[in-house]
Parts: structure tokens; sequence; C-alpha cells
């Protein structure tokens, strides 16, 4: 009997990004392939120490948990290393009791190209060409930028996600009309002239779109079972300013999205907010914006011309 994976939330993870691989991959750059096969081999039941996106991943899970008739959140590992030095990855799932099983092994070759035969809506890795690769391909990607401190309080059930607005949840259009003119009363005025126009979605929309999907079912989960305690939380963190917020309001209505936070901070550093919101992930397009963060586990989205 198939698996109807369409009806899932399904996200592809490179290990790189679940785990911290740090010391492995000095291994293969120092020493070579037989090494790397041989220390993996070694080390087979040695958990990998948890990547930037493990907190994010591990709570999308707990979906499941939530919902256990729809179980309707998938994460797939979707690796370039041989299923035989993947092994490590698979037991290392398995001590941090991930509810992961799916996976693909392409020995070193690119495998963005399996993302929509998984009905992937977002993949994550550390290796940024292959995240370009995928995004110019026409997928959702993200790299997952390195970290000293992987915060993962068990104690901490809901999922803070936040994300910048343009070229990230929405397409760049705007951003252009900035980079190319220079000139910030341009960008203010052509978002006046088009406040009521939504803006195509970005290589993250509709992964906005389906925890959208999934917070009104926590909400009418929570109004009929009050101990209920809603898991996902969403905020958008982004350099606009009135009057141009009324455009990002206009095109979460047409998307069919509501978050439960927008902050629209006109230039002021967003470490300043994300350092008290404390997301469990964060997506931006512009690597400054990352700066002043602490123990936000960051995705930069190379996407657009701010990144040309």
């Amino acid at each position: 009997m198939p698996y109807f994976i369409e009806n899932k939330l399904v996200i592809a993870v490179a290990s790189s990004a679940l785990f911290d691989l740090t010391e492995s991959d000095k291994v293969f750059r120092d020493k070579g392939e037989a090494a790397y096969r041989a220390y993996q081999e070694a080390n087979l039941n040695v958990p990998f120490e948890k990547g930037v996106a493990f907190p994010f991943v591990k709570r999308l899970l707990s979906l499941n948990d939530a919902f256990p008739e729809e179980l309707p959140v998938e994460v797939v590992l979707l690796s370039k290393n041989s299923p035989e030095t993947g092994e490590r990855a698979f037991r290392s799932i398995k001590h941090y009791g991930l509810d992961m099983c799916r996976a693909c092994f392409t020995t070193g070759e690119q495998n963005f190209q399996y993302l929509p035969a998984f009905n992937a809506a977002l993949f994550l890795s550390a290796n940024i060409d292959d995240v370009k690769a995928a995004l110019q391909a026409g997928y959702a990607a993200g790299r997952v930028l390195p970290t000293t401190y992987v915060a993962d309080d068990d104690t901490d059930k809901q999922l803070r996600l936040a994300f910048d607005f343009d070229g990230v949840l929405a397409s760049d259009e705007s951003e252009k009309v900035y980079k190319t003119s220079g000139d910030i009363n341009a960008f203010y005025n052509h978002e006046v002239a088009h406040a009521g126009e939504a803006l195509q979605l970005g290589p993250v929309g509709v992964l906005l779109q389906k925890i959208s999907a999934f917070q009104q079912l926590e909400k009418q989960r929570a109004a009929t079972d009050k101990s209920y305690k809603r898991i996902l939380k969403t905020s958008i963190v982004t350099a606009r300013s009135a009057p141009a917020h009324e455009r990002v309001v206009a095109s979460l209505k047409a998307w069919g999205v509501e978050v439960d936070d927008a902050f629209f901070l006109g230039g002021i550093e967003k470490a300043r907010i994300l350092n008290i919101l404390k997301p469990h992930i964060f997506f931006d397009d512009q690597m400054t914006h990352f700066e002043g963060i602490e123990n936000v586990p960051a995705v930069h989205i190379p996407f657009g011309i701010a990144n040309m």
C-alpha cells in the first residue's frame, strides 16, 4: 500500500544541518575518504553532537505527538554520504529519539533533485554550494550557519520560528527597487503605490503557509481542549517600517497566512528582538542581519538581488 507523503509537511535535512560534523569533516579534509570511512566505522555508536537545525527538527516532529491520527510531519535525511558512512547519522537519530525513518544517500553526488520526490517544503544544509544549487533549481533551501553552542532546553516545548520578509517569505521584487536605486525613498514610494498588492511567495513562503495551516489546527484544538498548549509560534522580523508594512499585511492576507508576531524595525538591529524572542530557527537572506544574535539557530537564504 503506497505511503502518501503529499499529505505531510516534509523537511529535508542534511546530516550537516541536523548534527555537528566539524570533527568528521576535518578528518575527511585532512586525511581523505578512506580515513573518513574508517573514522565513521570506529565511531559508529558514538552519537554526533546536536547541530544547528536539531532544536527545530525535534520540536517540529512533536506535532506528530499532538496529532497522532494525522502524523502530519516528516523529516527526511538527505545525505551525500554513502549508506555505510551515513549509518552513524541514523544511529544518532535513534539515540536522540527522533522519529525519522526515511533517507536518501547519494555517495558524493548532488541530491537536491530528489526534493520533489519527497514533497519537501524546505532543504537545510551546512553546505553553501548545495543550498545555492537547490535554490537555483527552484527549490526552497537554506544554509545553517555555524555556531559554538546549540540551545536545546527540553523543558521548552514550544517551537518558535522567525522569518525575514523580503527575499525569504516574499520574492525580492521590492528589494530590487531599493538595491537598484540606492534610494530608500524610492523604495517607500514604490511600496506605498503597491500597498494593496500581494508580493509573490519567496523561497520559504510555502513553508510558512504549511506551518500556518497547522497553527489553525492548534487553535481549534485549544478551543475544545483547555489543557492543550500550542506548540507553534511564528514571527516576522523585518527591516521594513510604516508605511511599507502595509504590503506585508496585504501579502500575508493573500497567502492565507496568519503570524503571531510582526516586528517592523526600520533599520534597528534584528538581534535586539531575536535575543529576546529566542526562536529555534531564524531565516534571513542577508548575512548582516545575523550580527549580534546570541544562541539563535540561524539559516541564510542566499537568494535574490541581495546575494548577487
